[in-house]
């Protein structure tokens, strides 16, 4: 059991970096965010992260031929996902003179896409659970959305901290953040298809 536990938990760290990023991308963005927003972006985050895998573990067990299709969409998907997100945030950076406000670019909409695009990869842990039983992996899947869940506020926290001192820049800097997060996924999974996005970190 304690192994179980421990196996969960640093699996939820490796596939909470990218969440990790965006939160701190976010942060820059809003440097006022206050707590109630904080632990809504969380825990969007979380939630994803602990759907995923129990999307993947379903797929490997009861459609393991549609998943194999849909696995090599993986990277394009969170590739054009982050674009999209940092390259608005840039503009908006620009636009605005790079002033941060409490709304742009964090918004509920965007909180959905930046959870779908850093969570996708973590569809690739259903070949890991796939021989657990379905309690297991439920287990195993809201123990990676805990981690993930605390991992983000870090992530806030110290984005607020660095806006503050970036004051003015923020908004750029964090589309930059997702723009670079959206590639490295993307030219991982290039360099090595035939690895699980999530083992290529």
């Amino acid at each position: 059991m304690l192994i179980f536990i421990v196996n969960a938990v640093l699996l939820g760290a490796a596939l909470a970096m990218d969440a990790f990023s965006v939160s701190i991308a976010n942060a820059l963005k809003d440097v006022r965010m206050r707590r109630p927003k904080m632990l809504l972006t969380a825990g969007v985050f979380g939630v994803f992260q602990a759907v995923m895998p129990m999307a993947g573990w379903f797929f490997v067990t009861k459609l393991e031929e549609l998943f194999e299709s849909l696995r090599q969409f993986i990277p394009w998907i969170s590739l054009l996902l982050l674009l999209f997100l940092g390259i608005k945030m840039i503009v908006e950076g620009i636009r605005g003179n790079g002033d941060e406000d409490e709304t742009g670019g964090t918004g509920f909409g965007s909180l959905i896409l930046q959870g779908v695009a850093t969570s996708i990869d973590a569809l690739s842990v259903g070949f890991t659970i796939a021989g657990m039983s379905v309690w297991s992996a439920l287990a195993e899947s809201l123990i990676i959305g805990a981690v993930t869940f605390a991992i983000c506020m870090v992530g806030l926290l110290a984005g607020k901290r660095i806006g503050n001192a970036v004051a003015g820049k923020g908004t750029v800097i964090g589309g930059i953040i997702l723009i670079a997060i959206g590639s490295e996924i993307f030219i991982k999974a290039l360099l090595d298809p035939s690895v699980p996005v999530f083992l290529i970190r």
